[in-house]
């Protein structure tokens, strides 16, 4: 059975990527201060943050008939916990996910489960009408419908 979730019409989602810039270069600094302020490791110090702090699953964007259909895959993720902004040339799909071992006297040998925030920023190469898009989570997977339109 496939979930319907709301979508949220924004003028930019520009301050939501400016803020998790933000984080990350935060936190470069702190592993660059830990690392013992080791200058040249800018570029490493920079996509560790990344990686521990922003999860980017995987897309697929296609176009059939005059309509773009996104797929994001999200598995393990709660659909209530999924926040969809669109603005007329841009989709963000962010939700925040945490995985922990509930049994505690388990020893882990491997975890390659995702914690932290589930951020996609997708720029669509048209223009879509914000107010008709169409998001549905179903096995793991998210399918948003965007109609394209002229002149928005």
């Amino acid at each position: 059975m496939s979930e319907t979730l709301p979508i949220r019409r924004t003028k930019s989602i520009f301050d939501e990527i400016e803020r998790m810039q933000d984080r990350i270069m935060r936190r470069a600094y702190d592993i660059f201060g830990s690392n013992g302020g080791i200058l040249d490791k800018d570029i490493p110090n920079w996509l560790q943050a990344e990686r521990e702090l922003v999860w980017k699953p995987a897309i697929e964007l296609a176009e059939k008939d005059d309509e773009f259909c996104l797929e994001v895959a999200v598995p393990g993720v709660d659909p209530k916990d999924i926040d969809i902004e669109v603005t007329p040339e841009d989709i963000l799909v962010k939700a925040d996910v945490h995985h922990e071992h509930k049994e505690k006297k388990v020893d882990v040998y491997a975890c390659e489960f995702a914690s932290g925030n589930l951020f996609r920023s997708i720029h669509l190469p048209k223009k879509i009408d914000p107010d008709k898009v169409k998001a549905e989570f179903k096995n793991g997977m998210l399918r948003l419908k965007a109609p394209v339109v002229e002149g928005l």
